[in-house]
């Protein structure tokens, strides 16, 4: 493995499940964005697990033609699932792994394992046959296989606390929360904080941080939101926080033609959008220079699958 310039090293702690108790804070639009700007700006290789049914960022990712494909053709983390926990077989992860998908010309090295809304069905099947266990073996074992591939993995989790989610939660390597300075979006992170205490030694994800997420710049209830929420040392929160701009909100419209970095995130967008990653990356440097790596080797498959995804 090939140490990084800014300090990261490919292998080490760089899973990130991104979630919130609470919906429509802009979770799956601020994947996409960091995604691309890691991959455009920082020259990250990224990869996108989108774990929510909805397949919101796969739709951004996507043409519909080629998403509905996808699912068609059974190489979506549904099916990936499916073969692993249900069916206790081995399965070829990188099957799964579409490169390509962003709109962004520089963005050339954002990776997804597109979602699908059987996820729903398959989380059913697992606990009706108390599968759970043999969940987050599953997903601990994919988490192992692509940390080795790829220099950040963003995992988006849908609202909510799923069985699926909380596998997510337990195997990752951090969690990163997303959310509106309002009252109810920040009640979603004290359910989330209650929930994350509960049955410690079941191992639970690192807090890499609260981010401030579609904040009006002129709307003093945001700012009193923003600085209560950064009062709170438990939040860690990321020092921009990104506003609500027409930019940001057309950024999950998937584009025909491909586009500059600076065209789809203009001015104060990008400008936050890089400063949010810019952070998250020194925190994640910081945090593997103060822990070992992973213990568990990097599986063979990993070797021929990163020759894929460079």
């Amino acid at each position: 493995m090939d140490q990084r310039a800014d300090g990261l090293v490919r292998g080490m702690r760089n899973t990130i499940a991104v979630m919130n108790t609470k919906g429509g804070v802009g979770k799956s639009t601020l994947v996409l964005s960091m995604a691309e700007t890691l991959s455009a700006q920082f020259r990250k290789n990224v990869l996108i697990i989108d774990s929510d049914s909805q397949a919101s960022v796969s739709a951004m990712l996507l043409t519909a033609a080629n998403l509905h494909r996808l699912q068609s053709d059974g190489l979506t983390i549904v099916d990936l699932l499916v073969a692993s926990v249900l069916n206790n077989v081995a399965v070829d992860w990188p099957r799964f792994v579409v490169g390509g998908v962003s709109d962004v010309d520089e963005a050339r090295t954002v990776y997804l394992i597109p979602s699908d809304m059987q996820l729903t069905l398959f989380e059913r099947e697992v606990s009706k046959e108390s599968l759970h266990a043999r969940l987050r073996t599953s997903i601990g074992a994919l988490l192992g296989h692509v940390r080795s591939v790829f220099d950040v993995i963003l995992i988006d989790c849908p609202p909510g606390l799923s069985v699926l989610t909380e596998s997510w939660l337990r195997e990752a390597d951090f969690h990163f929360s997303p959310t509106k300075p309002d009252y109810v979006s920040t009640c979603g992170l004290e359910v989330f904080r209650r929930f994350k205490s509960l049955n410690p030694e079941m191992g639970f994800a690192e807090n890499l941080g609260v981010v401030v997420n579609m904040k009006d710049n002129q709307s003093s209830v945001d700012a009193e939101y923003h600085r209560w929420l950064s009062n709170n040392p438990e939040n860690r929160c990321i020092a921009q926080a990104v506003p609500r701009t027409s930019a940001l909100q057309h950024a999950s419209q998937l584009s025909a033609i491909e586009r500059s970095y600076v065209a789809k995130y203009p001015g104060e967008s990008g400008a936050a959008i890089r400063a949010v990653c810019q952070e998250v990356l020194d925190r994640l440097a910081t945090a593997n220079a103060h822990a070992p790596p992973p213990s568990s080797p990097p599986p063979p498959a990993a070797a021929s699958a990163a020759s894929q995804a460079s």
